[in-house]
């Protein structure tokens, strides 16, 4: 099979031309932008796939040509053979020869810039593992108390009212409140860069100037931080041993800010989408059948945050699910087809949550790295929305809700919905600033070798204790060691007096410590503890 893309871009077909049908363009092929793409993604996947099988040439905004990966397998086999299909958008032939202009609507996705996205082999792997390093010395459970605080924030400014619009007013900021803590720039959280962010990836004849928005916030960000460091990522990358540049720390921070939040702020008004039209849904989360993070799993199969991601590059010609890929070509990986494929999934209405195969966050070298902090933001988020608002029902007809697309994601505009006024909830005043993981200290962890055996105290020495004291153990028989009560903590309790010994040993005996890890034995608040845990309290 020779390539489809036998047309110049832009060209005009004669009038009589079928292609003159908004939804397809030069050489019949059917365009990834317009109406049908944005209005029924779901719809063109499927005539895609009938007419050309698991994968596709498309359209892209400009008409210029691409291919659309439609399969499971052949989707994983992209993001997984880096040799074959690079992520370096300059080897991409419409550069190359001038079709794609550099302000083309979706310049801010596809031109290369010094970040791990658009790099393959060791240069990928030196800044991924930065990024990588210092993600993993954000305090998980920090992060939860933010998103907590921040959920509960959120839903003060509308629960007086009875009515609100879950998009604009709760998924669209919260994500955002929780990247700029992570980054260390609370104060820089605004409506403006929540815009500039949706923004910059729709492909609007102002998203660079989007784009120019947060790059000059960001910019700020990382000059502040060389000269004064502070425990939030921005500096973690900045002091990181891969000495990246302060261009390199820039795109970075830019490209971590727009993919946790458009994945996030999409994930979390399609979860609270099913949760507010389908029944069946929301009594398995309500009864306990199915919890907040199954819920959200099942979502990222049915609803991902992210329908495509653009792009790959073809090294060399290859051949792709039948296709003739040529060197240069670019593909995009189709995670919403993916995930409907067939072959893996021939029953759509099957029960998904807790199946990660799915392919939202990607796969291969590039996978997500943030992916269970968007995870958590949605976890946490949802959770504590239906705590405070239980009764909440959709303003409007299912029919009525409206939605916009793009070739990388679809989102909700408006989720409006109505519930029983109540009165805000009095936040914490703790500004949790802090988002580094507690280090311990070295000693806390000191093992020795075991101690030298000593005589049995006598019985009358034992210290009795009330069999009725909380967390007491049953006393034991001379000579038998006592068995620790169940949820007892590892702290050793006051040594008894022991018998003269008839011959110490030269050597002192070694002394274990024991990580002091928890406060005195309180089984009656373990549960209450992994509530508060699992809240983010």
């Amino acid at each position: 099979m020779t390539t489809p893309f036998h047309h110049e871009p832009g060209a005009v077909p004669p009038p009589q031309c079928p292609a003159h049908n908004l939804d397809i363009g030069p050489g019949g092929l059917r365009r990834l932008y317009g109406p049908e793409a944005e209005n029924n993604p779901a719809g063109l996947y499927d005539k895609l796939r009938a007419e050309h099988g698991t994968v596709a040439p498309i359209l892209l905004h400009g008409d210029v040509p691409a291919w659309l990966v439609l399969g499971h397998s052949e989707n994983l086999h992209v993001t997984r053979t880096p040799s074959q299909f690079s992520r370096d958008s300059r080897r991409w032939r419409a550069l190359q020869d001038g079709s794609v202009a550099p302000d083309h609507p979706l310049a801010p996705i596809f031109t290369w810039q010094p970040v791990c996205v658009f790099a393959d082999g060791a240069k990928h792997e030196r800044q991924r593992g930065a990024v990588t390093d210092s993600m993993e010395r954000i305090d998980t459970r920090g992060v939860r108390r933010h998103i907590n605080r921040f959920s509960n924030r959120l839903v003060n400014d509308f629960c007086e009212k009875g009515t609100a619009d879950l998009v604009s007013q709760f998924a669209e900021h919260l994500p955002m409140m929780v990247v700029c803590a992570i980054f260390g720039m609370p104060e820089e959280y605004d409506e403006r860069l929540v815009q500039a962010a949706r923004d910059m990836t729709r492909g609007t004849e102002t998203a660079v100037a989007s784009n120019a928005h947060i790059v000059s916030v960001l910019t700020r960000l990382v000059e502040g931080r060389r000269n004064d460091p502070a425990p939030d990522l921005a500096s973690w990358l900045v002091e990181h041993p891969a000495t990246m540049t302060d261009t390199e720390v820039i795109e970075h921070l830019r490209l971590i800010m727009i993919a946790a939040y458009e994945s996030t702020a999409n994930l979390i008004a399609n979860v609270l989408r099913m949760v507010l039209i389908d029944p069946r849904f929301r009594a398995r989360l309500s009864g306990g059948h199915m919890t907040v993070p199954e819920a959200v799993e099942q979502t990222l199969w049915d609803e991902p945050p992210f329908t495509a991601v653009f792009g790959r590059w073809a090294v060399g010609d290859t051949e792709l699910g039948g296709q003739q890929i040529k060197a240069g070509d670019a593909l995009l990986v189709g995670i919403a087809p993916a995930n409907t494929d067939p072959t893996v999934r021939p029953d759509l209405a099957a029960d998904m949550s807790g199946n990660r195969a799915h392919l939202a966050f990607s796969g291969g070298p590039h996978e997500c790295p943030g992916q269970d902090i968007g995870r958590a933001i949605a976890d946490v988020g949802v959770d504590a929305l239906l705590m405070r608002l239980p009764d909440l029902e959709l303003g409007v007809g299912e029919s009525e809700l409206r939605w916009v697309g793009n070739i990388m994601s679809r989102h909700l505009v408006e989720l409006p919905v109505k519930f029983a006024p109540s009165p805000q909830q009095k936040l914490d005043a703790d500004p949790l600033s802090v988002m580094a993981r507690a280090t311990r200290p070295a000693d806390a962890w000191e093992i020795s070798s075991p101690a030298r055996q000593v005589p049995e105290p006598r019985a009358e020495a034992a210290v009795a204790q009330p069999a009725h004291a909380p967390g007491a153990a049953p006393t034991p028989a001379p000579g038998v060691a006592p068995v620790p009560a169940p949820g007892a903590a590892l702290t050793p309790a006051p040594a008894a007096p022991l018998a003269p010994e008839p011959a110490p040993s030269p050597e002192p005996a070694p002394v274990a410590t024991i990580p002091r890890q928890r406060r005195p034995a309180a089984p009656a608040r373990l549960w209450q503890a992994v509530a508060r845990w699992w809240s983010g309290y």
